[in-house]
């Protein structure tokens, strides 16, 4: 009979809760970003500086794919992590399987339509006739796997509150590992270009998606993977897309946002500007991720106490995620700002695209020291089951702030102002999001005052029939 229940979510301390489930999160994520990262660097070192172009203009469509992926991953995940709290397993089990099905539906879907207009896409989202053919190359292997990525990154976030964060760090570093012997073999070796990167990348998240399948099939857990859970159901579709809305609306906005930023590069700095956007994407993901991987570890913490009706400890972890992550986004600060040429030269050696990386990599990250702070509070949102919050967060800095910010600044300043968009965004959605976190810690003060009033109250009772019976 399976026994194992991630329980000590409750009851733990705070701080070895975050690092035992934030950890491996972190390494699981920059791991991640590294692996995109080492992409970029042999594309660009073996192919060339407008085969970085073209890859940045596949930005906006990995976005999309991620965001068709987050939609069912995160959604789930965070409803199993409730659940487990509420020690309502049979549910959870039913998510799991449900999550399944729906990571295969949500990219096959995706994979065909998008196959089906590829390079209509690829036009619209800012390619030219010296990046086309890079970008088409590598985004139609990167499609035919889709399935494959969808289900890798679902099954781990789900293998993660399910409590097990090391196996799930693992697996990332595995897509590392391999990814990385593989692009340099496929691309100096048998000189498959842009392709062989792109066949690493679905070959190394392939044997990855096994693996976490093994973990989750694992029968001494207390949910895994077994007959007649994966028929899917309306109520669970609808809390999972519920749920998922937030991170897959922030990444289908930022999606469009890239696009639009991919037009404004292009027509105010040409093809090495959009190349220069690659390489400030790939650093400044660096840390991003390390952010995304304390959200990853506040997540089951959150979502299980806030289950559970324990709002100070939700308060605490929150708390604390938020120093941690202000610690990780100033310290890229500094180094954004003081080795902005060293960075670009990881990527290429050629004049004018590190040029513009340097003034882009200056730029975007002048607000990094602020920049975790807003993170946090919308994924914090999301990881209770706020749904609504989380939207608004996501959408706010990218739709509300950066859209406008991106029409109205290059008007002025030229491709400068295109940069500053970025930060500008940044400041005032911390702003934002400063104040309802500021709400929504009210809310908790109020939850555990009354708490304790009501266990003031047994106590008293309790003690009068003692006095009584004296």
């Amino acid at each position: 009979m399976p026994t194992v229940i991630p329980t000590e979510l409750g009851t733990e301390k705070i701080s070895k809760l975050l690092k035992q489930y934030a950890l491996p999160a972190i390494i699981a994520m920059t791991a991640s970003s590294l692996y995109n990262m080492c992409d970029s660097i042999f594309i660009g070192q073996g192919v060339g500086p407008y085969a970085i172009a073209g890859l940045a203009i596949t930005f906006p469509l990995m976005n999309l794919s991620a965001a068709c992926g987050t939609l069912v991953g995160v959604g789930a995940s965070t409803i199993i992590s409730v659940l487990l709290g509420q020690k309502n397993y049979k549910v959870a089990q039913k998510v799991l399987g449900n999550s399944v099905v729906l990571n295969v539906i949500v990219g096959l879907l995706f994979s065909v339509f998008c196959i089906a207009f590829l390079k209509p896409i690829l036009f619209f989202f800012g390619a030219s006739p010296n990046t086309m053919s890079y970008a088409y190359d590598y985004m139609f292997i990167i499609l035919l796997g889709n399935i494959v990525t969808n289900l890798y990154f679902g099954m781990n976030n789900i293998v993660r509150v399910m409590g097990l964060p090391k196996k799930a760090m693992g697996a990332t570093i595995f897509t590392v590992v391999i990814n990385s012997i593989l692009d340099p073999i496929f691309i100096f070796v048998f000189h498959w270009g842009v392709r062989g990167a792109a066949i690493a990348t679905v070959l190394s998240q392939f044997l990855a998606m096994l693996y976490v399948f093994y973990l989750a099939s694992d029968k001494n857990r207390i949910i895994h993977l077994k007959k007649g859970i994966y028929k899917l159901e309306a109520k669970i579709i609808k809390k999972t897309f519920s749920i998922g809305m937030s991170p897959f609306l922030m990444n289908a906005a930022s999606c469009f946002i890239v696009l639009f930023l991919n037009q404004q590069l292009k027509r105010y700095g040409g093809d090495m500007a959009i190349g220069a956007f690659g390489i400030v994407n790939r650093m400044s993901f660096l840390f991003i991720m390390v952010v995304m991987g304390l959200n990853q570890g506040m997540q089951p913490i959150g979502g299980y106490n806030f289950g559970a009706d324990k709002p100070q400890r939700v308060s605490k972890v929150l708390r604390t995620t938020i120093l941690l992550a202000t610690a990780v986004t100033s310290f890229g600060f500094v180094i954004g700002e003081l080795f902005p040429r060293q960075l670009a030269f990881i990527f290429t050696t050629d004049p004018e695209l590190i040029r513009q990386s340097v003034i882009g990599l200056r730029i975007t990250f002048i607000s990094f020291p602020i920049i975790g702070f807003q993170m946090v509070t919308a994924y914090f949102f999301q990881s209770i089951g706020f749904a609504k919050k989380a939207v608004f967060l996501s959408l706010s800095r990218q739709v509300l702030f950066l859209l406008p910010l991106l029409f109205l600044m290059p008007t002025i300043w030229g491709i400068h102002g295109v940069w500053w968009s970025l930060p500008v965004s940044d400041l005032i959605a911390s702003v934002v999001s400063g104040f309802m976190l500021a709400a929504q810690h009210r809310v908790f003060i109020r939850m555990q005052q009354e708490q304790d009033r009501q266990s003031e109250q047994q106590l008293q009772t309790s003690v009068k029939p003692k006095e009584n019976q004296q």
